[in-house]
This record gives C-alpha cells, sequence and structure tokens, in this order.
C-alpha cells in the first residue's frame, strides 16, 4: 500500500478513536453506575446548558432542545516498517459536540438535508477548569445557534414552496431522559518502549520478502471517556477502551495491478493482543499470498455458484443489507429507499434471521468492535431483530423518526462533531438451514455440476466494500474480495485468481443463499457514511450462493520497481536473511 493511503488508515483509526460510542465492559451489557468522586468536566457541562437553554428557548427562533457531548481520553498510535518506526503518536484529547435543534420537534433546523446544520464540534481543555471549559462550551454553544436558525428559517421556506413530502415524520423523536455515570478512565495498559521495540521486530519480518513492496504493522490503543447531557435531562459519563493491531502489506503484479492483504487483531488490552511468534506467521502468510498473488491469472467475468467464507458473508451483509436497513435511508427522498415498503414481507430465505446487536461484546472467541452501551444521541443501545426467519421486522434507528418507526432503538451513532444517523454496530446473521463447514466445498462442486457451469468461485477472504444506495445511481453494491478460487467439478486443483470483485443487486442477490455452514465468523472493521467513520462488526456463517456475479476490477498500469530490494541483487535472497538477522539483533528485547 503507498503511503498516502497508509496515513488514510492511521486517519480512520483516530476518527474512530474519536467517534467510538461507549464500548460495554467486559462483562456485556452497561456496567452499573459507581459511587465516584464529582465528575467536573460533567458538572459544568450541565450547568453550562441549562444556563444556555433559558436563555436560547426565549429567542427567536427559538431553540427546543440542546445536548453536549464530549470526548476524553489518551490514545497511542504506533507504527512501524521494516525494521523502523513510521509513526510515534501519543496524545491527550478532549472534543465537544454541541447539538443545538431550533424550532420544534415536528420540525426543525435538522429537516431533509439540512441534517449537519444541528452540531458545532471543537477542542475543550484538557484540565479540569471549571471556568475554562464552561467559556469553551458558551462559545460553541453560540456558534451553534448562530448556524441552526438561519437553518430552520431555510426549512420552513423550502416546505412551503416544496412539494408534500411522502413521509412526514416528525424531525425528532420523545425519548425518556438516560442517567447512568461512570466517570472511571481505564489506564491505557501500553508499555509505549516495549512496543516500539516489538513493533521493529515485527514489521522487520518482511525484509525477507522481496515481493512484498510495501508493508507496515501499526498499534492502537485509546481509552477515553465519553459523557453527555441533554435539556432533556439526560446525564451519561461511560468508559471505553479499544486496543488493536494491524498488518498491512501490498505488492504490484506484471500488468500494474496493485495487490494488498491486510490482517486485524483486537483485543480487551495491549498484552492480550497475539504473540511475537503468530505476528511473524501472519506475516508468513501476508507474503505467501502476495506472492502467489502476483503470480494468479486476472479472473473473467463470471456468472455462477459461488461459496463466501464467514468472512467474506459477513462483509457481504454489512454492505449489502446492513446500509439498507438504516433509518434515515427510508425517509431520505433522494434514497433508492429498497427495502423502505417492504416490512412484514419475505426479503431472503426463510432459514434466515438478522439481528444488530451492539449489547454483544464477543462471539466465536473474539472481541467485537461494534460493542456500545450507549448511543452517541444518549440511548441505550439495543438488540434490534431485523429480519426473522427471512422477513423484514425492523430499521436501525437513531432519534430521526420514520414513518411507522417513532422511536430510536440505541443506533444513532456518528463520528464526533457530525449528526447521529442510525448505523450498524455488531450485525450478526444466523441460519438454521446448516451443513458442516467442511461439507460446503463439496455442495458446491455439485452445484457447479448441476447448472453445467465451468467451475465455481470460492471467496476466502475480503478487504472490504461499499454500497450505492441514491435513486440517482444503480441500486448496487460492490464487495472488494482479496483471495479467490476458482473450484473446478472434474477433480483439478482449486486455482487461485486476482482482480475480481463481486458485484450485484441486493433483492437478487439474497435470494441466492442456499444453505450456510454451521461456525460464525467475525470481521471487525471502520465503516465511513454519511454521519462519519465508526467501528463495526459483521457476524455470519459461511455461505454457498445459486449465483454471484464478479466483474474485472480496475486497476492501475503503472509497472513494478524496475530495481530489486536493497539486498537481493544477487541469488538466492542470502543477503535478505543476513539483514533480517541484523534487524533480530539490532532491535532485542521483548515485549
Amino acid at each position: 500500500m503507498n503511503k498516502p493511503a497508509r496515513f488514510a488508515v492511521l486517519g480512520a483509526f483516530l476518527a474512530a478513536a474519536l467517534s467510538a460510542a461507549p464500548a460495554l465492559p467486559p462483562g456485556g451489557g452497561p456496567a452499573a453506575p459507581v459511587d465516584a468522586p464529582a465528575d467536573r468536566l460533567l458538572d459544568t457541562m450541565q450547568s453550562e446548558l441549562l444556563r444556555a437553554s433559558a436563555r436560547l428557548s426565549k429567542s427567536d427562533p427559538p431553540a427546543y432542545f440542546l445536548s453536549y457531548s464530549t470526548y476524553d481520553g489518551d490514545v497511542v498510535m504506533l507504527s512501524a516498517s521494516y525494521g523502523s518506526l513510521q509513526t510515534s503518536f501519543q496524545s491527550r484529547y478532549r472534543r465537544a459536540g454541541v447539538i443545538v435543534r431550533v424550532g420544534s420537534p415536528e420540525l426543525d433546523n435538522t429537516h431533509g438535508q439540512n441534517r449537519r446544520s444541528g452540531i458545532v464540534q471543537g477542542a475543550l481543555p484538557l484540565e479540569d477548569d471549571s471556568d475554562a471549559l464552561a467559556r469553551s462550551l458558551w462559545w460553541l454553544t453560540n456558534r451553534g445557534y448562530r448556524t441552526s436558525a438561519p437553518a430552520f428559517l431555510r426549512v420552513k421556506t423550502d416546505t412551503a414552496v416544496r412539494s408534500e413530502e411522502e413521509d412526514k415524520s416528525p424531525d425528532f423523536s420523545a425519548e425518556p431522559p438516560q442517567v447512568h455515570v461512570d466517570p472511571r478512565m481505564p489506564p491505557l495498559g501500553v508499555d509505549v518502549a516495549a512496543w516500539k521495540e516489538a513493533l521493529r521486530r515485527d514489521s522487520a519480518w518482511f525484509r525477507q520478502y522481496p515481493e512484498v513492496y510495501d508493508s507496515e504493522i501499526m498499534l492502537q490503543v485509546q481509552s477515553a471517556g465519553f459523557r453527555f447531557t441533554s435539556t432533556e435531562g439526560s446525564r451519561l459519563a461511560e468508559p471505553s477502551h479499544l486496543v488493536r493491531l494491524v498488518i498491512e502489506a501490498m505488492t504490484r503484479a506484471d500488468d500494474g495491478m496493485e495487490l494488498i492483504r491486510v490482517e486485524t487483531y483486537q483485543a480487551p488490552q495491549a498484552s492480550d493482543l497475539p504473540s511475537e511468534a503468530v505476528l511473524h506467521s501472519a506475516v508468513d502468510k501476508i507474503a505467501a499470498d502476495l506472492k502467489a498473488l502476483r503470480a494468479a491469472p486476472v479472473a473473467e467475468p463470471f456468472a455462477g455458484p459461488a461459496l463466501l467464507s464467514g468472512r467474506a458473508a459477513a462483509v457481504f451483509f454489512h454492505e449489502v443489507l446492513g446500509h439498507r436497513l438504516e433509518g434515515h435511508r427510508q425517509r431520505d427522498e433522494q434514497e433508492g429507499q429498497t427495502f423502505t415498503k417492504k416490512v412484514g414481507q419475505q426479503v431472503m430465505p426463510a432459514f434466515l434471521t438478522v439481528v444488530d446487536d451492539p449489547t454483544v461484546s464477543s462471539m466465536a472467541g473474539e472481541k467485537l468492535s461494534g460493542s456500545y452501551s450507549f448511543d452517541d444521541e444518549g440511548q441505550p443501545a439495543e438488540r434490534v431483530e431485523l429480519i426473522q426467519d427471512g422477513v423484514l421486522r425492523n430499521f436501525l434507528m437513531s432519534r430521526m423518526p420514520i414513518k411507522g418507526f417513532a422511536k430510536s432503538n440505541g443506533h444513532g451513532r456518528a463520528q464526533a462533531g457530525l449528526m447521529a444517523t442510525g448505523r450498524q454496530g455488531n450485525l450478526i446473521v444466523t441460519s438454521t438451514n446448516t451443513v458442516k463447514e467442511s461439507e460446503l466445498r463439496q455442495r458446491l462442486i455439485d452445484e457447479v455440476k448441476k447448472q453445467g457451469k465451468p467451475y465455481g468461485l470460492y471467496f476466502e477472504d475480503v478487504q472490504g466494500g461499499f454500497t450505492l444506495t441514491q435513486r440517482g445511481m444503480p441500486q448496487a453494491f460492490q464487495v472488494l474480495p482479496v483471495i479467490v478460487w476458482r473450484v473446478y467439478p472434474d477433480g483439478r486443483p482449486d486455482e487461485l485468481v486476482r482482480g475480481v470483485d463481486i458485484v450485484g443487486t441486493p433483492l437478487a442477490a439474497l435470494n441466492r443463499i442456499l444453505v450456510t455452514g454451521d461456525a460464525m465468523h467475525v470481521f471487525n472493521g471502520i465503516c465511513g457514511a454519511e454521519s462519519g467513520s465508526v467501528p463495526v462488526s459483521a457476524v455470519a456463517p459461511a455461505m454457498l450462493f445459486s449465483e454471484i456475479e464478479v466483474q474485472k476490477r480496475e486497476h492501475s498500469r503503472e509497472r513494478p520497481p524496475l530495481l530489486p530490494p536493497p539486498g537481493f541483487e544477487g541469488r538466492g535472497g542470502s543477503p535478505a536473511k543476513q539483514a533480517l538477522g541484523a534487524a533480530r539483533s539490532n532491535t532485542g528485547g521483548t515485549r
């Protein structure tokens, strides 16, 4: 991966750190409030909010709702490449988001395409100086009202001159206030000096692989506190902790196609991350995959039987289904509204059920990125049954009502400084039509023979995907696999191919699932949408499809490097092994 793309990943990590809703405590479910010393930041937020509300509620136009959110924490981000540190970043931060709603819940300044007018954000003093904190909140609140008031006047004008909207739901739902105060800040729990040495050693492991053109290992550890107070009476303080390690590497085929492999680990504490031996094995596997992909043929467009691994199926459902069940998309008249009027209808095979449950902290032995106890609008996280036995039942709701769904279900999520919308947390797909995972390959071959196709496809791993939901575009999705195999029905060995994307439309694709495996698999990632980047998880079994369509992937025509990497000018690769040995001796020590 090139340098700008790597920095983009680090930026996404930081955005997720600043935006993640409070993570669940280790036992799962919101922790009981604890007896704790007075929380000066929360107390100042509440007193300044009440002072501002008393004045702005009498302004013209009146502000009927205010809320303050703060994200307060410490973050460490380290990255290394080929035995040397690339990034060393440690920071203390405090940021506030101020929401000002002008008008009334039935019609306010956030209506339609004006949603961003409801929030302003900025830095807060790091110290618990009540006067300094209040002054910063005062300034942000003034900015917020000066943005919201004219936006509301535009909304009223637009509503008067435009045709009547199909969904006449209010702009804001009435919800009971939430009170839950646990201001404890978990320690970072990371020995920065030791991890710098560890990342040097681990990243140096890539030196022995000339086919890897660029690589990096990144560590992010973040400990934070989320505080929220509103004019409705909500008062929240909740700690969170995030530990993530990512290994990335890229190469380029002779035709210029960029090939990328990524491996991600998440753990409760930095000490719980995989051992150095496990990470070195992961580097070996990534390098072997990239070498094989460079030599693999480019796949051709194809439509036929396909098997998705559990991780691939999880990403597939996140992109194809999850985004289209986000509540605000059912109301926005610029959206395609694929499922808006299908509540109570069969939308996929009856053996599949889909829920989104942020209250679950782990599954299949892995910690889930999308877990939280309160969303970014201060509402408690809820388990939402989206699809039951193939029938659509619900949507992912923030406090923006839609026709038939007037209340939040705890899925209002946002990156700091953006307005929350209904977003995914932990999307979980379960099945009642399962076979042992070991039998799925044979079932794929049987389906290939039944359809008379020359081969089927097995998607072993993916790097992500995206979906188009707006009306002005085709209602299509694109999932980006990285390890894809042709599986032949005549007994020939499976053939690795490259440069292929899964494409299609959701209503057709979701109804071509024939059977699933009997084990659940987890994909953790960071999802970007209108309300910014938030951590998410998707969990699913492996799935056999009667048909999946693939297309050739667009790629650059840039040639691979003309020069070999340093130390590989001769034969046999022994200079690289000497370089690796030198790296080991120069970065000794233990994590």
